[in-house]
């Protein structure tokens, strides 16, 4: 099975792209074969249209918390939104997200989605930071008019599925809440590459404690990048070779989780 891993911004630009990972997946055994840039929206919506079958693991959130969507009045089943947030203008999105919090008491003001509890994600409402909130304007409705298939979420073609992914809770599994990475070349230190290097290290050690159950296969160069874009596209592609063994074969497993809201492809949202 081919296997993407993608690691996505929501302004890309050929000094910072969608960085994507491509992996073969034979068994338990995920093999890294290479990296692939995409350095704007147009080149992304190609690389969704790509014939299948393909699994890709994306690093973005598909959806909002229930609450969020109940409160602001926005359509309840997750197409219906979908087409919502599309024939909104990135600054009216923005605007409404902020219109939102305004009156809203501190610590009520950016919902988390139900699963997301202890895994160390943002709301999908932070607009700034790590803006995850435009993450998903840019990214969750591309992948619905692409027509991918979503499991839990949304139907569409069985030979593209898009699952989401979340390489942070995978990288703390690993190595705890230790920073590995920086943007800023200025801050790039002994420490992150170490950090990066150990993840990585982890990653491929078969009998680590990451519970994927996977043995994967990728060169250090992986691991260099002070912005771990190339890392972490190789975790989101662990974590949707993971789904792939472990989920999908039963989609009951799914029925726990509201499908307005969706599921991170990470054994610790799971339980295990």
């Amino acid at each position: 099975m081919l296997v993407y891993g993608i690691d996505f911004t929501s302004a890309p630009s050929r000094r910072k792209p969608i960085t994507v990972a491509a992996c073969h997946l034979e068994g338990d055994r995920l093999t890294f074969a290479a990296l692939e840039t995409l350095a704007t929206f147009p080149e992304f919506e190609a690389f969704l249209r790509r014939p299948g079958p393909w699994i890709a693991g994306f690093d973005f959130p598909f959806a909002h918390a229930r609450r969020f969507i109940d409160n602001i009045g926005w359509p309840a089943d997750w197409s219906s939104c979908m087409a919502h947030i599309a024939a909104m203008s990135r600054s009216d999105y923005v605007a409404a997200l902020e219109a939102y919090k305004a009156p809203r008491a501190p610590g009520d003001r950016e919902h988390q989605r139900a699963f997301e509890r202890g895994t160390g994600a943002a709301s999908p409402q932070k607009l700034y930071g790590v803006p995850v909130a435009k993450m998903l304007f840019e990214g969750a409705p591309r992948l619905f008019q692409a027509g991918l298939h979503l499991p839990g979420i949304h139907p569409g073609d069985p030979t593209r599925i898009g699952i989401e992914a979340y390489p942070g809770v995978l990288a703390r599994r690993l190595i705890g809440r230790q920073s590995y990475k920086t943007d800023t070349a200025a801050r790039a230190t002994a420490e992150l590459s170490a950090a990066r290097q150990l993840i990585l290290d982890k990653l491929r050690n078969a009998n680590d404690l990451h519970g994927l159950h996977l043995h994967v296969q990728a060169p250090d160069h992986l691991a260099r990048a002070s912005d771990a874009d190339t890392l972490d596209a190789l975790l989101c592609a662990a974590q949707a070779a993971w789904a792939y063994r472990h989920v999908l074969p039963d989609p009951r497993i799914l029925d726990r989780f509201d499908p307005l809201e969706g599921w991170i492809a990470d054994p610790s949202v799971f339980g295990k």
